[in-house]
């Protein structure tokens, strides 16, 4: 391999240790997710404290990427991942002994940052030790141990939760994170900028406000309605961070966020696409456990093995999107994926309750196949659409758009199917709805005394089809504005920038 003075020896452990944590960051999106319902039987935990489960990891995450980028480059790259990783693995250990909700919210929020400085650390460090070839062959690992984390997340949750308990799921993942964290030890180097800008605190912390104040008002949408005093107050402060922070950026002679990057109508459309995989891929790796374990009724180990249809072809797919590339452009393959993942939704809103499980695979199996196509095009337009010497940053706020995206789609799904169910019950019941949208049907059985559990969960259906008939629209309208978009030529060669997937 061609590195950066880096013995091939040492090279290949760093790319091993890197590879190795990769693997529990999808692993703990999806995980965390199969566990929720068990969570929520343990810990008796409302709706709203089930739905930051997932939530509290995907805010933290997304919102300091950017600021871990910035971090790494000038404390050092492998100074970062270690404290990332070990954090990670700190975070897990304490998971594994949350006494309440509360505490389980929290601990997956510090959970989500340790995990936003071990991507940055762990991706910087390949960056600075491999080049050329061998890096585009490092970060196709890189990817290839997410779409394993991602893949085989569900069935190793689902096998422990049911013979081991909820809590076996993150001690799990804090024991790949402590081998990584070894290897990272033994045999990576460390690297730092000398030119890396110093932190953009002010920047950072407004961001991340935005993004917590917006999540929660949504959040709080089904139980008190979009007028009420705390909803417009948070949605308001929301605002107030957002037009703060584009002030801080504007005004920063090396800004945490490039916002002249959004005048490229081509960087926009690359944008669009992780929107669009969060809408048609990323809520169902929550949605569909909930559903399949809560309302259903069937084994987490069993919900696993449904999931693995999801998943799965995130294994291949973005590598046949690759090769396809030489007959068709990366424009009209990711659209054309957007349409047949819009597809499979339309499909999935057909399967009933209960129904056999054929009738789910078949449709998970066109939305994973359909997701592939972009996903596996995606992070190489980011880069191919601005100038080569803005691609660090570029590649910056794409992973920002990306992860934040997660947070912010998984909230307002959460919110609308809430209110969707409430429409669909025979009579209103705002709690009700929360809980049942929550998977927890026991409870919403609690709050609709005589009502039958029958009706509850076919109330459940009628909104979750409503629910997958929108989001397969706005996928098709997401594809449509990315042929609109990314029409016209790249700054940078297309071919070459889509191939590194």
């Amino acid at each position: 391999m061609s590195v950066h003075s880096t013995p091939s020896s040492y090279a290949g452990w760093t790319l091993l240790a890197v590879c190795t944590a990769a693997l529990i960051l999808p692993l703990s999106f999806s995980a965390g997710a199969l566990a929720t319902p068990a969570i929520g039987l343990d810990l008796g935990s409302g709706p709203l404290g089930m739905t930051w489960i997932t939530n509290a990891f995907m805010l933290s995450f997304g919102s300091l990427l950017m600021a871990a980028g910035t971090l790494a480059d000038r404390y050092g790259r492998k100074r970062m991942f270690r404290l990332g990783v070990g954090g990670f693995v700190l975070a897990s250990l304490a998971l594994g002994l949350a006494p309440t909700i509360v505490w389980l919210d929290g601990l997956r929020a510090l959970q989500g940052m340790a995990a936003a400085a071990a991507l940055a650390g762990g991706s910087a460090t390949l960056a600075n030790t491999f080049e050329g070839r061998s890096r585009t062959r490092a970060f196709s690992l890189l990817g290839t141990s997410f779409g394993v984390g991602l893949a085989l997340g569900p069935i190793l949750a689902g096998v422990l939760i049911e013979h081991l308990g909820w809590r076996a799921v993150f001690v799990s993942g804090a024991l790949i994170g402590g081998l990584a964290l070894l290897m990272s030890m033994a045999m990576m180097q460390e690297s730092k900028d000398p030119q890396a800008s110093e932190l953009d605190w002010k920047g950072t912390l407004s961001f991340t406000a935005s993004l917590v104040l917006f999540t929660w008002a949504i959040l709080l949408v089904p139980g008190s309605g979009w007028s009420s005093t705390p909803v417009l107050a948070m949605l308001l402060a929301a605002l107030v961070c957002v037009a703060v922070f584009v002030r801080i950026e504007r005004q920063a002679a090396r800004p945490m966020l490039d916002l002249s990057l959004f005048r490229y109508p081509r960087f926009v459309g690359v944008q669009l696409l992780p929107i669009a995989t969060c809408f048609c891929f990323v809520v169902l790796l929550v949605l569909l456990p909930v559903r399949l374990i809560g309302i259903e009724g069937r084994s987490e180990t069993h919900t696993g093995l449904i999931m693995i249809a999801l998943s799965a072809p995130m294994l291949v797919v973005p590598y046949l999107a690759g090769v396809l590339t030489h007959w068709l452009s990366a424009r009209v393959l990711s659209a054309i994926g957007l349409l047949i993942a819009a597809a499979g939704l339309l499909m999935l809103s057909r399967v009933g309750i209960g129904q056999p499980t054929i009738d789910l695979i078949v449709p998970l199996l066109v939305i994973g196949i359909g997701t592939g196509l972009p996903w596996g095009l995606m992070d190489g337009l980011s880069i191919s659409v601005v100038p080569k010497e803005r691609a660090g940053m570029a590649t910056g706020i794409f992973g920002t758009t990306r992860v934040a995206g997660e947070g912010i789609s998984l909230a307002l799904v959460s919110a609308l199917l809430a209110l969707l169910i409430q429409g669909h019950l025979p009579s209103t019941s705002a709690r009700a709805a929360q809980y049942l949208g929550a998977g927890d049907i026991t409870q919403a059985s609690h709050w609709m005394q005589g009502i039958d559990l029958g009706v509850l969960s076919g109330a459940y259906l009628q909104a979750f089809q409503v629910l997958l008939c929108g989001l397969a629209a706005l996928t098709v309208m997401v594809a449509v504005l990315v042929l609109w978009f990314l029409r016209g030529t790249s700054v940078e060669d297309p071919q070459l920038a889509v191939t590194s997937q």
